[in-house]
């Protein structure tokens, strides 16, 4: 489309170049920007253009545009803001999606830009009379209706106007009353009090009282009969009577028009389908619910204004003028419009040159123009953050059909992919213990297994009152969430359960479980050593990838494989992985192009592989669903602009991140469909609503009103007391309403771990396990040295912010948000927390058996200044809990009847190893003297170290 200076309003310039809305009102046929504090007021008699604008996670700014027409308005200024609504989107680049509304039949996406409500008010520029303010105030009488964003229409003032399925709002003098018809929902009721908030700020300036008044109500309550002496006392009421505003018109059949000189042309064929649609031409569809005009890319300006004329003079012609008219530009269709298809290709993403949007700019500019908006902004590379604290405790099972087996420390991290697996997390939340049941399905396991752990998990989170967040997981799709919890993830082929084995056999396939002394190549990934992952492989040449590096051993042979496009912080993985998987053997390093004949050998001979990294998933903008499910069946209705306040708490919803989803469930949904959350997850990846090719194997999280995690708010900006109030939506507004805006918090207790049992074990009291350690053998063979890289990783260690490899610093601080700066007042407090704590183990730690922190005592703060002490206090806690644990776990043993040995028997590269030692605690075989030459500290000082870092010291000392 080509464009120049003479097409485009200069009211426009420098439009869209910041998220957020911008309002131009039709003012002789001109468009004239209105001041921010003006938006969300419209008059009956005035046209107006609105610019929604975006700011996506990949960078790019996303445009939609509608044009609003009062229902007074002139036919010429509703031509006129329609007209410009194409040189705006002209302006910026040609790809916004273009909406008419009309006054009282507004799209819930462009009400939910003006929350809670838009009430119009009487006047306009055009007809010559204005709003005027008057002197007493007026009765007026409102409609509401709507469950997630409200339509607000004023009504006659009269008995007439009531009905028993609609909401009223009465604005009176000194009171607001608001009648709930018997008919309507609780939700309904909950958004009407949004409205009557709005009008109670906007016209009493916060200053008059608020009564609801049930529709039904004995005369007895005197609000009740406040409300009915305005009309002149209490009668029954009509029935409310079909209008034409009621009927539905989606059963008309959907007819496609091109357009040609102006004229709408009936399209004639056998079925829709995109081959229909000349990239040349512009469109025409009526779907009966809204008009859609397409808009080829190769079309000029002139004639997408044509194509705007036709579909008004086609909804005149059809006597529709109340439907939505949405123009869509190719390649950049709206879901609803591909839906309309009886085929659309679900190809990749297209990619669109930016020509036409830098031409524009570059027109701008040279009038003067910032266009930095008007180009698509570089995405933000960072890693994927767990948005989890990764300091909890772990349990893990393995399923083996209707049974499940606790799994120990050191195998807790090494899963089959012929198994099912279930784990608990543990962590601290906020004010209390949170909790994560997840399932992960092996890609090789069978239905059986994995109907089972679905099961078991679904008594355990039933068990703790659904105050679990749960997670369905399978392998090759987990979120960084659950590599961050494990840390080390090692994946084998095979597996160990009845179900896997059965399998096989009926099948007639090979078994390929990992085998010690059989051939195996693992895949080493991850970005660090709190997040990293070796999976095993077909061992052929095929399966190596220049952009990962690999482990390799058969039999007695060992090596490593580093592809050219890896990173060194990668290749130092390998060396940890290492440690895992053959902890005693030498390997040996094989570059790529520089192979070895025995590696070839081993892996079949040679072939082509990728060098491209294996695509992930990547998370997208979210978007929120409200869902019905009954009989199988799923609805879903998408909530644009949202906010925490519409999670209502009588609903199910879905949060669709595109990488995963979630399913929140409030505390008022029946209990029979609770537990059904997680068909309902299934169902909407089945149905792909957005038509975004969702894997049906994308993480589901079932996350429960009131024990909503971190990496469930995030995508909100939250307020933890609204999940724990009192009573359905509806008596909740009412209590914020009625308390100045405060509300009303749930008494309750706070949680506590329930005592369930669960195959003879009791979940909360089971002993927690931790899954930080990577199990290093100390008396493994090879030597190798430290690159500068690793030096430069293994600096991270020394600040206190790194996470442990082995178990947590001693300072726990949640990682998002990130804490204040070193310099800062809560910093200080924290080192002297941390001071006035590690005084606490001047002498040697007792023996008392090691308790699961949800039993665990917690000690009490010491007082805190008012600006810190709520931070403070969590730190202190989580301080003095965490250094028991790292100090009992590397407890030192009574000196009294261990035999010394002098460092160089104790070494692991000693000739003469000393004889019947504990070689996980090689360092107090040491006298007193040469501990402390050795190390610079005294023994006391070094079990007061992290285990971190007492193993960082003891590996320099080859003691580890």
């Amino acid at each position: 489309m080509s464009v120049s200076m003479r097409d485009l309003d200069p009211a426009f310039q420098g439009a869209g170049q910041k998220a957020g809305i911008e309002v131009w009102r039709i003012e002789n046929f001109k468009p004239v920007a209105i001041p921010q504090s003006s938006y969300g007021k419209f008059f009956t008699g005035d046209s107006y253009v609105i610019l929604k604008t975006i700011a996506l996670k990949s960078g790019a700014l996303r445009h939609d545009i509608h044009y609003w027409l009062g229902k007074d308005t002139s036919q010429d200024e509703a031509g006129t803001a329609a007209l410009k609504t194409v040189e705006l989107d002209a302006a910026l680049g040609g790809r916004a999606v273009q909406y008419r509304e009309v006054q009282g039949h507004e799209t819930e996406r462009f009400l939910s830009y003006f929350k809670p409500c838009i009430i119009p008010q009487e006047g306009g520029i055009a007809s010559g009379f204005k709003h005027a303010e008057l002197e007493e105030h007026k009765i007026r009488m409102f409609t509401c209706q709507g469950k997630h964003v409200v339509h607000v229409k004023e009504v006659p003032f009269a008995r007439s106007s009531l009905n028993h399925d609609d909401i009223f709002i009465l604005d009176t003098a000194n009171k607001i009353f608001q009648f709930n018809g018997s008919n309507s929902c609780i939700q309904e009721r909950a958004k009407a009090l949004e409205v009557v908030q709005h009008i109670k700020d906007t016209y009493h300036d916060g200053k008059c009282d608020i009564a609801t008044v049930e529709d039904g109500k004995l005369m007895s309550d005197a609000e009740t009969g406040e409300f009915w002496g305005f009309f002149g006392g209490f009668a029954p009421l009509p029935r409310k009577t079909a209008t034409d505003d009621t009927k539905s018109v989606d059963a008309l059949p959907t007819q496609l028009f091109c357009v040609e000189k102006g004229e709408a042309e009936p399209v004639v064929a056998d079925s829709l389908t995109k081959e229909l649609l000349d990239t040349n031409k512009c469109y025409l569809l009526d779907s009966g619910a809204e008009i859609y005009v397409w808009m080829g890319r190769n079309t000029s300006l002139d004639d997408r204004k044509s194509a705007s004329g036709a579909a008004e003079k086609y909804l005149r012609s059809i006597d529709r003028r109340k439907l939505h008219i949405v123009r869509v530009i190719e390649n950049f269709e709206t879901v609803a419009f591909r839906s309309k298809f009886d085929t659309w290709p679900q190809s990749a993403e297209v990619a669109v040159s930016e020509d036409g949007r830098g031409k524009v700019a570059a027109l701008l500019k040279r009038q003067g123009v910032n266009v930095r908006g008007l180009l698509k902004a570089a995405p933000e590379k960072e890693e994927p953050q767990p948005y989890i604290d990764c300091t909890g405790n772990l349990q893990v099972w393995r399923v083996n059909g209707q049974e499940k087996t606790l799994l120990p420390i050191p195998d807790q991290s090494k899963f089959y992919s012929g198994e099912c697996y279930i784990f608990q997390y543990t962590y601290p939340g906020e004010d209390q213990e949170e909790y994560l049941i997840g399932t992960w399905f092996g890609k090789q396991s069978v239905e059986e297994d994995q109907h089972s752990a679905s099961s078991q998990a679904n008594k355990m989170v039933e068990s703790l009152k659904f105050m679990a967040a749960q997670l369905q997981i399978y392998e090759g799709r987990e979120p960084v969430l659950f590599f961050a919890i494990f840390q080390s993830f090692l994946v084998f082929k095979g597996g160990l359960s009845d179900g896997y084995k059965n399998y096989i056999l009926e099948k007639e396939l090979p078994d390929e479980t990992y085998k010690e002394d059989g051939v195996a190549l693992f895949r080493v990934q991850g970005s660090g050593p709190e997040n990293m992952q070796a999976i095993q492989v077909e061992p052929v040449a095929s399966s190596l990838n220049s952009s990962y590096c690999y482990i390799l051993h058969s039999g007695s042979s060992l090596f490593t494989w580093i592809g050219n496009l890896t990173t060194p912080e990668l290749q130092e993985l390998v060396e940890r992985q290492l440690d895992v998987i053959k902890p005693n053997m030498q390997s040996k390093l094989q570059k790529e192009g520089s192979e070895s004949e025995q590696f070839w050998e081993i892996l079949g001979g040679k072939s082509e592989y990728p060098s491209q990294k294996i695509a992930r998933d990547a998370e997208s903008d979210p978007h929120l669903f409200t869902c019905t499910f009954s009989k199988g069946d799923l609805k879903v209705t998408e909530i644009y602009n949202f906010s925490q306040d519409d999670l209502m708490t009588e609903d199910i919803f879905i949060l669709d991140c595109h990488s995963s989803i979630f399913v929140w469930i409030g505390q008022q949904v029946d209990q029979k469909l609770k537990t059904q959350a997680l068909v309902i997850g299934e169902k909407f990846l089945k149905h792909d609503f957005l038509l975004e090719k969702l894997s049906l194997q994308t993480p589901i999280y079932i996350i429960t009103e009131g024990s909503e995690p971190q990496f469930f708010t995030r995508f909100f900006t939250w307020d933890s007391t609204k999940s724990s109030m009192h009573g359905n939506s509806f008596q909740r507004k009412l209590s914020i309403i009625k308390n100045g805006g405060r509300p009303t918090l749930n008494t309750k207790p706070k949680r506590r771990a329930p005592v369930s049992s669960h195959g003879g074990r009791s979940v909360a009291t089971e002993k927690p396990q931790r899954s930080r350690s990577v199990s290093f053998s100390p008396d493994r063979v090879r030597v190798r040295g430290r690159s500068p890289a690793f030096n430069a990783l293994a600096s991270t260690f020394e600040n206190a912010n790194a996470r442990n490899l082995s178990t947590p610093p001693p300072l726990v601080r949640k990682p998002y948000p990130k804490s204040g700066t070193a310099d800062s007042p809560n910093a200080a407090a924290r080192s002297n927390a941390i001071a006035s704590l590690t005084a606490t183990f001047e002498q040697p730690p007792p023996r008392e058996p090691l308790m699961p922190r949800s039993v665990k005592p917690r000690p009490k703060s010491p007082p805190k200044s008012e600006s810190n002490s709520k931070e403070n206090s969590m730190s202190s806690k989580m301080e003095s809990l965490t250094i028991q644990e790292d100090v009992k776990e590397n407890e030192v043993e009574d000196e009294e009847g261990l035999t010394l040995h002098p460092y160089d028997r104790l070494t692991t590269l000693s000739t003469d190893p000393a004889p019947d030692i504990d070689v996980t605690k090689r360092e107090t075989y040491l006298s007193s003297s040469e501990f402390r030459e050795k190390f610079g500290m005294t023994k006391e000082a070094f079990y007061k170290l992290p285990k971190w870092k007492q193993n960082k010291l003891k590996m320099a000392l080859q003691l580890f």
